[in-house]
């Protein structure tokens, strides 16, 4: 019996879903594909109430943690999503932060131990297609490298996944969308030249998917995330500006990947359907 199509993304926090997965969430969902998103963390080293920090006077982790997961059920209504599971680990915080060292933080658990509850998931799901971070997390939060470990390890360990993709950021449009934001007079704040670490080149990406009609969805299930005001300036980008952010979904198809069509694909899941 053939399995049914299904699309799984891991992530490491509470929002991270929007930006790099939201729009091919919505748009699978919408094809009739089923969609899980395993979020590994509870979100506690989010911001509090008025944008306070972990460590400052009024931060509330437990507090914290049932705002974000609230959060999180409402923006996966808005990109009606499937399945949420949660997988409950500790906020491990930015790299260098004082939760780092809190031996329940999730960056701190064991691969093999979480792998294999994600082993679990996948077994349950048997999803042909499955997204998470590369090796450097992105951008080198501790979670999201931990979130890259434990899928490429359950990956491995159930052999359930044909393709395998690791969110990308183009270097090349990000700073289209800074040159394009200077045009129109906007000040994005700090250097906008970018680390020599930020995104990849463009020929390394394999996949880029068009979820333009999709962008909405996605600046919902952002407005979601009210609590966590460092991403939602984006909101208050032009509209042309957010078309650049939202409009656009990129992904790079891990080499082990069984189901290898030519590249570039516009579609995760060319091969399979």
């Amino acid at each position: 019996m053939e399995r049914e199509l299904t699309l799984m993304a891991v992530h490491a926090h509470p929002d991270d879903e929007v930006l790099g997965t939201g729009g091919v969430l919505a748009r699978h969902a919408e094809e009739g594909i089923r969609t899980v998103l395993v979020t590994c963390t509870n979100g506690e080293q989010g911001d509090g109430p008025g944008g306070v920090k972990p460590g400052e006077p009024g931060h509330d982790e437990e507090a914290v943690r049932r705002r974000r997961l609230a959060e999180l059920r409402d923006s996966a209504v808005h990109l009606d999503i499937g399945h949420v599971e949660l997988l409950g680990y500790r906020d491990s915080g930015m790299e260098g932060w004082e939760a780092n060292h809190a031996p329940d933080a999730f960056a701190n658990v064991p691969v093999d131990e979480a792998a294999r509850r994600l082993a679990g998931l996948m077994e349950r799901y048997r999803p042909q297609v499955v997204v998470t971070y590369d090796e450097r997390g992105g951008y080198g939060h501790p979670d999201h490298i931990q979130a890259h470990r434990i899928t490429m390890a359950a990956a491995e360990l159930t052999g359930i996944p044909d393709k395998l993709y690791y969110t990308a950021v183009p270097r090349e449009g990000v700073r289209e969308m800074f040159a394009q934001a200077r045009e129109l007079g906007i000040d994005l704040g700090g250097d906008e030249e970018l680390p020599d670490d930020f995104g990849v080149p463009a020929d390394q990406i394999t996949t880029t998917v068009d979820v333009g009609a999709y962008a909405d969805r996605k600046r919902k299930a952002l407005q979601a995330h009210a609590s966590q005001g460092d991403s939602i300036f984006l909101l208050r980008l032009p509209e042309e500006v957010q078309l650049l952010v939202f409009g656009t979904e990129h992904f790079i198809r891990h080499p082990t990947s069984r189901v290898q069509p030519p590249t570039p694909e516009t579609d995760l899941f060319a091969g399979l359907r």
